[in-house]
C-alpha cells in the first residue's frame, strides 16, 4: 500500500518543496492545503499515513489539525522555523518532530522513518 502524507503550509513555495522531496522518495501527497479548515475537509475524505504541518498559518495556527490527527493516532511532524512549536501551537505540538523550515531531503528521510515507526 502506498504511504501517503497531508501537507498543511501556507508559504507556497515550501509547499511545493516538500510535495516534490515526497513524490520523489514514493509518496502520495495529500494536499498541500494552506488552512485549517481545507485540511480538517480532506481528513474527512482520506487518512494519511503522516502528516507535516506549519504551525502558523498566516492568521490561524495549525493546532486543530493537529489536535484531529492525535485523536485519530496518525503521527505528524512539523515544518517550523519555531524552536519550541509547542509554544506557538500548544501541548499537543509538544515533542512532535520538527523537520526545520526549509528542509533538506535528508532530514525529511529521517523524521518520515520516525514517524512511521510510532505508528
Amino acid at each position: 500500500m502506498q504511504k501517503t502524507a497531508l501537507i498543511v503550509e501556507d508559504e507556497f513555495l515550501i509547499a511545493m518543496d516538500l510535495k516534490a522531496l515526497l513524490e520523489r522518495r514514493g509518496w502520495r501527497v495529500l494536499g498541500p492545503v494552506a488552512t485549517v479548515a481545507n485540511a480538517l475537509r480532506l481528513l474527512e475524505e482520506e487518512l494519511p499515513s503522516v502528516a507535516l504541518l506549519d504551525v502558523n498559518l498566516g492568521n490561524e495556527l495549525v493546532t486543530p489539525v493537529a489536535e484531529m490527527l492525535s485523536s485519530l493516532g496518525i503521527p505528524f511532524a512539523v515544518a517550523s522555523a519555531y524552536d519550541r512549536p509547542e509554544l506557538a501551537g500548544g501541548a499537543v505540538m509538544a515533542g512532535a518532530q520538527n523537520i526545520g523550515k526549509p528542509t533538506s531531503e535528508h532530514r525529511l528521510g529521517e523524521v518520515l522513518t520516525l514517524l512511521l515507526d510510532d505508528r
